[in-house]
């Protein structure tokens, strides 16, 4: 993969966050202040590469957990009689 521009990299970081339902979602997981994410989407900060690792970790536990909870969903869905 080509390296992103300072621009494609926080438009990328702000997709990120949305992945977590927004910037209040992604700050409690995260342990971020909400102003401090604000100006890293804004470009007022600039994103280390620290950020960044620690937010791929955050999508791949967020990945793990809605595997567990559709895995839970489809159990129910088998288990259930549905209406004729």
């Amino acid at each position: 993969m080509a390296a992103l521009s300072a621009d494609e990299r926080r438009d990328h970081f702000a997709h990120c966050v949305q992945l977590f339902g927004g910037i209040t979602s992604f700050s409690r997981r995260l342990g971020i202040d909400e102003r401090a994410i604000r100006r890293f989407i804004n470009g007022e900060r600039a994103l280390s590469d620290g950020l960044l690792a620690d937010t791929a970790t955050a999508l791949r536990q967020l990945i793990a957990e809605s595997t567990v909870a559709e895995e839970q969903i489809s159990q129910m869905m088998r288990a259930e009689p549905r209406p004729q």
